[in-house]
């Protein structure tokens, strides 16, 4: 069963596989440009240095600059024009699908926003949709002046759209949201508070999946066993929250083929966690 998504007002409503309702808070405007404006001021900063430094190494000195810029550029060998060019490019068109690939739906600016992408089903978005939402992110900040972007047509998009998405997110299928503290307890929270229960027990019916788990790291594990021994501590509500949490970055990593008849964040990190330790005891 596909989860059932709904947006009420300036609340993302997702329905997990459990049935349960996780309600996400849809970033807003000004927080998405506060952001937006600190991912491209890094890029403005990095585009200076890198131009800077190609300036430098082709020979060019900071005294010349102050003439005519373009009488600079033409005195530069068509190689290092070529790389720059190149660099620079990469800088504009790459800057938000690598972090926000790498990141799990996060850049810098988003980062110190607390904003995060996420697929309209609240999964992690792949290199793909990353891909996907900004290749329309030069048709979205038309129109610029002075290469700066004003973002005009993502702003109508934002309006008109009841999920608050431009339209790469719109081309994408996925949402911007913001991380909200008070829903759940925080990872210092949950895995500080003495142990109840040590025990580990299946309380979900078991989740089959295809996935290879070499790549998961014993910190990943501890974070996934911390939850699992405390889970009886929390309300429901912040346990399947927190379980989703715990789960997102590890299927976006391990990128699992599974069904969704079946599927629990809760199961298939109680299913991560044994098929980890059926393999350490295989291994030793």
């Amino acid at each position: 069963m596909d989860p059932s998504v709904f947006a009420n007002e300036e609340t993302l409503i997702i329905e997990t596989p459990e049935r349960v309702p996780l309600a996400f808070s849809l970033a807003s405007i000004g927080n998405r440009f506060i952001a937006v404006a600190i991912d491209h001021f890094i890029q403005m900063m990095t585009v200076l240095v890198v131009v800077w430094g190609m300036l430098y190494w082709s020979g060019a000195s900071l005294d010349s600059l102050e003439g005519d810029p373009g009488e600079v550029i033409r005195e530069m060998s068509k190689w290092t024009l070529a790389l720059m060019v190149l660099i620079v490019f990469a800088i504009f068109a790459g800057y938000f699908v690598v972090f926000e690939w790498i990141w799990n739906g996060q850049t810098p600016g988003k980062r110190l926003m607390k904003l995060r992408v996420i697929r309209e089903d609240g999964r992690p978005i792949t290199f793909w949709e990353a891909v996907a939402r900004n290749l329309l992110r030069i048709f979205d900040s038309f129109p610029m002046v002075a290469i700066i972007p004003f973002y005009s047509i993502g702003l109508i998009s934002v309006f008109a759209s009841s999920r608050d998405q431009r339209v790469g997110d719109l081309f994408a299928g996925t949402v911007v949201v913001r991380e909200r503290t008070d829903e759940a307890p925080t990872f210092a929270e949950t895995f500080s508070n003495q142990i109840s229960d040590a025990a580990f027990r299946r309380v979900q019916k078991v989740v089959e999946f295809r996935t290879d788990i070499k790549p998961l790291t014993h910190e990943e594990i501890e974070v996934v066993e911390a939850f699992l021994r405390r889970r009886w501590d929390l309300t429901e509500r912040q346990r399947l929250w927190m379980a989703w949490r715990v789960a997102l970055p590890i299927m976006y990593k391990l990128k699992p083929d599974y069904s969704l008849t079946d599927f629990t964040y809760e199961g298939f990190l109680e299913e991560i966690l044994h098929r980890f330790h059926q393999r350490q005891k295989f291994i030793n």
